[in-house]
This record gives structure tokens, sequence and C-alpha cells, in this order.
């Protein structure tokens, strides 16, 4: 066989072994985004209601009240200094999801250039160690599926450090999940709390009218450390599910460019294999004419 047939060959073999590794991937994003939607969506409704209740109680309480929740309201005395958690992926193929993400970053560095910044996911911390930018706090202990108590214990740590005058505001850059055809990365506002700007963008303020027992005062106290909670989480799920959709559209993408591939190499291999052929029978002939004579 020719050594051009073979290298063909070689090469259609490698081809097809990745397109069989990208196919597989693909299932398995395609298992995991459908699995992960399903949190998202089931976690999106008790989000948002809560919300809703705790514009309410917001609005009941009044801006001017005393007593008014700290998690409402901006440091006494400003220090002039946020925080912001990053939320990227721990592995890539995933398309331009990590890469949107640090465009964001970079948008938020240019108003907040000394952010104490958290970065949750390997990729993103590579690039802040490559670009030379500190990481004051590396979220490692997270997987694929961070559980509710997870994320609350970080929740937690924020609401702290927020109430004790650490820092004027906490934000969150993440990519939301807004449909199969759209997602965005977002630079959010985790604190302090907006209630009734909460989920503009779904219409969460409802027109429902409340009575609450006991004080509004009493149920914001209650209810605000839950509701960023309950954020955070969903900050998490969406970046996760728009992850494992970025990852499945990746695979599908190579996938059919491997598929294209082989087929155009199968059709050299066959070019080379005819040719040859009509080689090897050019000469077979030509030698059998110089036996007659």
């Amino acid at each position: 066989m020719p050594a051009n047939v073979r290298e063909i060959k070689g090469r259609m073999k490698a081809v097809g072994n990745i397109e069989r590794i990208t196919k597989t991937m693909q299932m398995i994003a395609t298992a995991r985004f459908q699995a992960m939607q399903k949190r998202a969506v089931a976690a999106q409704a008790y989000t948002r209601k809560i919300a809703e209740v705790v514009s309410e109680l917001a609005d009941s309480v009044g801006s001017d009240a005393e007593g008014v929740h700290p998690l409402l309201l901006q440091p006494e005395e400003s220090t002039g200094k946020v925080a912001v958690l990053v939320l990227t992926s721990n592995r890539g193929l995933c398309g331009g999801y990590n890469a949107n993400i640090i465009r964001k970053v970079n948008e938020f560095f240019r108003e907040h250039d000394d952010a104490h910044l958290e970065v949750s996911g390997k990729k993103g911390h590579a690039y802040f160690k490559f670009i030379g930018r500190k990481v004051d706090v590396y979220h490692d202990e997270f997987d694929d599926s961070p559980s509710y108590e997870e994320i609350e214990a970080v929740a937690n740590t924020y609401m702290k450090d927020f109430v004790a005058g650490k820092y004027d505001a906490v934000y969150v850059i993440y990519t939301a999940f807004i449909s199969m055809a759209r997602q965005e990365a977002k630079a959010v506002q985790l604190l302090p709390m907006q209630p009734p700007e909460a989920d503009k963008d779904h219409g969460a303020k409802a027109e429902t009218m409340y009575d609450f027992s006991p004080e509004p005062e009493v149920l914001l106290a209650e209810l605000l450390p839950v509701t960023v909670k309950t954020r955070l989480y969903q900050c998490f799920n969406e970046s996760l599910v728009s992850e494992q959709l970025a990852r499945m559209i990746a695979m599908k993408s190579a996938t059919d460019s491997a598929g294209k591939m082989k087929k155009s190499l199968g059709r050299q291999y066959n070019r080379a294999r005819q040719t040859a052929i009509t080689t090897e029978l050019s000469e077979i002939i030509g030698g059998a004419a110089a036996l007659d004579q």
C-alpha cells in the first residue's frame, strides 16, 4: 500500500476516534444539562417567590423606619471596597463560556480595580494566575453539583463581613441561564439587597396584597438572610446549567466537524487508492507488453 494511502487511512482512524469521544462527551453533557436544568427551574420558583415576599416586606417597613435590616443598607462608614465572586468552570471544552465571564470580569475591574476577588472554578483561577492578579479566596470545595449547605456557608461569610462593614457591596459574576438560546454573563449585586428590583427581568414584582403576621420587621429579619442564600444558590445553579449547555453545543459542533472531515478523508482515500490501483495495473500491463516483444 502506497505511503500516502496509509497516511490517509491513519488520519481517518484518528478522526473517527475523536468523533466517538466528542459524541460521548456530548451525550454526557446533555444528560447533565437536563438534570441541572430541572434543579435550577425547581429552585427558581422558590427564589422568585421569596424575593417577591421580601420586596413587599421592605416596602411595608419603609426606608426611613428605625431598625431597617442591615442587609438592606449601605454601611454607615464606607470603606470604598467591594467583594466579587466569579463563577467559572472546572473543565474546558465548553466553547466561549469562560471567555464571556472573563470579559465581564474585566469590565467590572475597570470600575472596581481593588475589589476583593474570590473565584470558583479551576479555569478562572488559572486565568488570574496567568495574568498575575491576586485571588484572595479560591473556592476549590465545589464539584459539578454543589449542595445548598455548601453555598449557604459562603453566603453566611459574605453577610457577616458585609454587616461588619468590611465591604460596601458584594457582587457575583456568573452566566445567567435565560433560555436555551440565550445565556448571558452578568455581574449582579448580592449585598446590599435591593428587593424592589429583585428579578425584574422575570417580573417577580407581583400584584398580590399581603397581610403580615408577625410584624414586617420581624419577618424581614428572618427572610432576608434566606433570600441572600437562595439567590447565591440560584447563581450557582444557572452557571452550571449554562456551562453544560455550552459544552453540549461545543461537543456537537466538534462531532459534526469530525464527521465532515472523515467524509472528506474518505473521498481522498478512495481517490488515492484508485490512483494506486491504476498505477499498478499500468505497470503490470507495461511489463506484460515488454515480455511479448
